[in-house]
């Protein structure tokens, strides 16, 4: 029989915005109220997503987070950068990280809702999802410097991976109690 390749496995994780921290969840929900109300809508739960993907014995997370939110010195981290301002990227508390960590862990695992998305098992496209992450684009958090009418964060890094990565994306919006701030279907 011939080699098939690595087993492969991309999942996706929606995880309520703030499980790991009180500031990120209250910053939320006075976001969420904002738009909400400019939108003439109900206030909806707001959700971060994150990617786990195998390949044979490997696993790597790739996920956008606060660049000081976790003390290991070995979390792939593979780009920074700022949030909400350029300028206040100058400072360790306004810039965020995207990581690619070999056997790493998402902090707030526990907490997704609806537990691991599948996405996918091709070892093509896995491999491909996890070249990519150095190629994303180090925009500022929570603006639209790419001008796609969303702002950037964490959903556009995980949007941004699965469509370059020909990943088919039109059932994975966030559970249907809340939404995604940047554009995911919900």
């Amino acid at each position: 029989m011939a080699d098939r390749g690595p087993a492969a496995s991309v999942l996706l994780y929606w995880l309520p915005l703030g499980a790991g921290g009180r500031s990120v969840r209250f910053n939320g929900r006075m976001f969420e109220a904002v738009v909400a109300r400019n939108e003439h809508r109900a206030v909806r739960d707001l959700y971060h997503s994150a990617l786990e993907v195998h390949l044979g014995d490997d696993r790597f997370v790739v996920e956008m987070t606060p660049a000081w939110s976790t003390p290991a010195a070995d979390r792939g981290v593979v780009l920074e950068g700022p949030v909400g301002t350029r300028w206040l990227g100058r400072f360790a508390a306004f810039r965020y990280e995207i990581r690619r960590w070999h056997m790493g862990v998402i902090p707030d695992i526990a907490d997704a809702v609806g537990g691991p998305r599948q996405v996918s098992r091709n070892p093509v496209r896995a491999r491909r999802l996890l070249e990519l992450v150095p190629a994303v684009p180090a925009v500022t958090w929570g603006r639209d410097e790419l001008r796609t009418g969303d702002m950037w964060n964490s959903n556009s890094l995980t949007a941004w991976l699965l469509a370059r990565s020909d990943h088919h994306t039109d059932d994975l919006g966030p559970p249907a109690s809340g939404r995604a701030p940047d554009g995911t279907p919900d």
